[in-house]
């Protein structure tokens, strides 16, 4: 990557109103040593900052040092966190030059422990925390916290944080994570980003006793207050920035569909974990049908987790089945959804009503040899015929060698996804699942994992299904076409985008995900199908060219531009 100064100098010059520490801190300004001789002059930095004046790859190198000298995940995390709170354009510069050795630090694994110790180490406010006593001053809040604008918001009640759950306000680092993806994969401006904590209260009796906890110090809202506030919220920023997407982050499940059905066609908005994991899980599907030459309509699929990730799973192979050409039933026919207590029923009481679209009837498993109740995936491994295995149960081993040596009786090449973050609720581990299926699965995880070997001594790569490789191509595309709303044809155009992006090399070596360090150019590439997709859907409110000329156009990149003093 070119990060010289005469590449910067082809970069537009921008006014800018601060002068002196005011503009050292500020994040998104701040060149820090980098300042020219005419800015220090023309700022008044004079005597602020050491005399040499340093190039971006000086500074660089200076804090990939700093980063290297740092110990463990989480130290390494608030370094990186740090760094972005005094420097924006080096902190983006610094991650996209190390994507892959960084990302599982600033994103998942690691921002789970950061969140989890958020009050604890809480040193500069990032973002927007909407509390219950702000109803009342929504618009005044936006207006705070992005004076500028925004074109892109990700928001979460933190209830359903990764595989932590409940965190109160310590969820606000999952948003800022995000965002921060978003930043480097799509070149969206930090700037025009906004992280927001919905700030609901919390049910954890230990943060509510933890005399440093930073949230609201109540019970969590449910029913209509909860409704109340997340609706005054999502009418304000609509009101404010009806061009901006809203991404809903980490709900709990039943608020995950509650909250995405309530908005879905009020305002450009989408929930990740329900539809971005889909669409990753989709992809990777696709993907493995190209490394096996297999048909995907012949597919039949067990999801293990009926939860917003599972049942989004289910919903997005459902989608790519009909769009692959099957009818809805027949495309439904091929997905057995389980849950902790077997496959999910219609009959069961107090079936959820998420979960209600892939509900079997007990009539139609008359021919089963079950051991009595509702079937276990092994039984719907054996007695469906199941031949891919979608791991969204947040439950470390729940795929044990009986369900992989039964599914691998079903096909030539079993898939065994086990997608559950952090690594510890990983469902199977690679080395585990190929020995059980005599080095023929097709397997990928949610969590970063080295190679594996498989029986025959082959080196085996896995694939991360990150939701990384979907969430900003989403948001670049529906920004690009400014779109009305975000429809389930732009996730399944996104899954068959991304299965596309992975070369024949890395389906040779077994993955059937891109390398985490092509995620800039699978997000143009997602982009582009998800921007087409809303044309063919309507909801696009440019024409296709424009949209084009848009994602073709400049990105946000980390160089810094030539500063002159606003007028």
């Amino acid at each position: 990557m070119d990060y010289s100064p005469a590449k910067d100098q082809n970069l537009p010059v921008l006014p800018v109103a601060l002068r002196g520490r005011a503009l050292l801190h500020d994040p998104i300004l701040n060149k820090s040593s980098a300042f020219s001789a005419e800015e220090r002059t023309a700022f008044g930095l004079e005597g602020l900052l050491p005399a040499h004046i340093a190039s971006l790859e000086d500074q660089l190198d200076r804090v990939y040092a700093g980063y290297s000298r740092q110990g463990a995940a989480l130290d390494r995390h608030l370094y990186l966190r740090a760094l972005q709170d005094r420097n924006e354009t080096l902190f983006f510069a610094l991650l996209e030059q190390h994507l892959e050795e960084m990302l599982p630090v600033v994103y998942t694994p690691t921002v789970g422990e950061a969140i989890q110790k958020f009050s604890h180490l809480f040193e500069r406010a990032r973002g927007l925390i909407v509390a219950q006593q702000h109803l009342e001053d929504m618009g005044e809040l936006l207006s705070n916290a992005a004076p500028g604008g925004v074109d892109l918001i990700v928001a979460t009640d933190s209830e359903g944080i990764l595989g932590i759950g409940d965190q109160g306000v310590g969820g606000l680092e999952i948003a800022v994570g995000k965002l921060a993806i978003y930043t480097v994969a799509a070149g969206i401006a930090p700037g025009r980003t906004l992280p927001v904590a919905l700030d609901v209260g919390t049910d954890r009796q230990d943060l509510l006793d933890d005399p440093l906890y930073l949230g609201a110090r109540h019970a969590r809202l449910r029913g209509a207050a909860y409704d109340e506030m997340v609706s005054a919220f999502a009418r304000a920023v609509h009101r404010r920035w009806p061009n901006a997407l809203l991404q809903w982050e980490d709900f709990s499940k039943d608020r995950a569909f509650h909250v995405l059905e309530g908005f879905e066609n009020a305002l450009p908005s989408f929930n990740d974990d329900i539809q971005g994991t889909g669409a990753m899980a989709l992809g990777g599907i696709l993907a493995a049908m190209r490394g096996t030459a297999g048909e995907f309509t012949k597919q039949v699929f067990a999801v293990l987790g009926a939860g917003a990730g599972g049942v989004g799973v289910a919903r997005a192979l459902r989608d790519g089945l009909i769009s692959a050409g099957l009818t809805p039933a027949a495309a439904t026919a091929r997905v057995y959804v389980l849950d902790s207590r077997g496959l999910v029923l219609s009959d069961r009481p107090g079936l959820e009503p998420y979960k209600r679209e892939f509900a079997r009837r007990s009539e139609d498993l008359s021919g089963w040899r079950t051991g009595g109740g509702a079937p276990n995936l092994l039984e719907v491994v054996e007695n469906a015929g199941v031949t891919a295995i979608m791991g969204l149960s947040g439950q470390h081993g729940t795929i044990d060698e009986a369900i992989v040596r039964a599914t691998a009786k079903n096909t030539s090449h079993p898939i065994i996804f086990a997608l559950s973050n952090p690594t510890s609720a990983t469902e199977i581990m690679p080395e585990e699942a190929l020995a059980w299926s005599d080095g023929r699965a097709i397997v990928a995880t949610g969590s970063p994992f080295p190679p594996a070997v498989a029986p025959d001594g082959r080196t085996v790569t896995i694939g991360q299904g990150n939701n990384a490789f979907i969430f900003p191509g989403i948001g670049l595309g529906a920004l690009a076409v400014r779109a009305r709303r975000v429809t389930p044809a732009m996730f399944t155009a996104a899954g068959e985008a991304l299965a596309g992006c992975v070369s024949p090399e890395r389906l040779a070596q077994g993955a059937v995900f891109p390398a985490t360090a092509e995620l800039r150019a699978v997000t143009s590439t997602v982009a582009a199908a998800v921007a087409a997709a809303a044309q063919q859907d309507g909801v696009a409110s440019v024409s296709a060219e424009d949209a084009a000329a848009f994602l073709a156009g400049p990105r946000w990149r980390p160089r810094y531009r030539r500063y002159v003093p606003a007028m």
